[in-house]
């Protein structure tokens, strides 16, 4: 219970890094900081080897060489291409959760508009 709720913290604040560092024109620092914190909140929260086994399917390889080679870029001070890199790579890696959260929004959102934009994009398979 408590590395779940230290896992969600974690998670959060690199979350909040990543945009802050977005704001901020690309600042190196905190996209960094944000990547490592949001990386080891994912491990806090679903374990090493469900971390090791989501990221290194076959099927995933793919994203998860974007997605980390982003990752390292961003280590090594070159924010911009390495957002792009990652962005991709995240998008690769969750295009299969992408339905299930649009069909959530559609079902839990009341304003007519939004309600059937999410349920238009929950039919789609594939953002990517």
């Amino acid at each position: 219970q408590l590395s779940l709720k230290i896992g969600v913290g974690t998670t959060g604040f690199g979350v909040f890094f990543i945009l802050f560092g977005i704001l901020l024109y690309f600042d190196s620092v905190l996209l960094a900081f944000g990547n490592l914190l949001f990386l080891t909140g994912l491990l806090f929260i679903i374990g090493l080897r469900k971390t090791f086994s989501f990221f290194f399917q076959r099927h995933k390889l793919k994203g998860t060489s974007f997605f980390l080679g982003g990752v390292v870029i961003v280590l090594l001070r070159w924010p911009l291409l390495g957002m792009v890199l990652e962005t991709y790579g995240f998008l690769s890696l969750f295009k299969g959760f992408f339905p299930v959260i649009f069909g959530f929004l559609g079902n839990a959102s009341n304003i007519p508009f939004l309600s059937a934009l999410f349920q238009r994009l929950q039919g789609t398979r594939s953002m990517v």
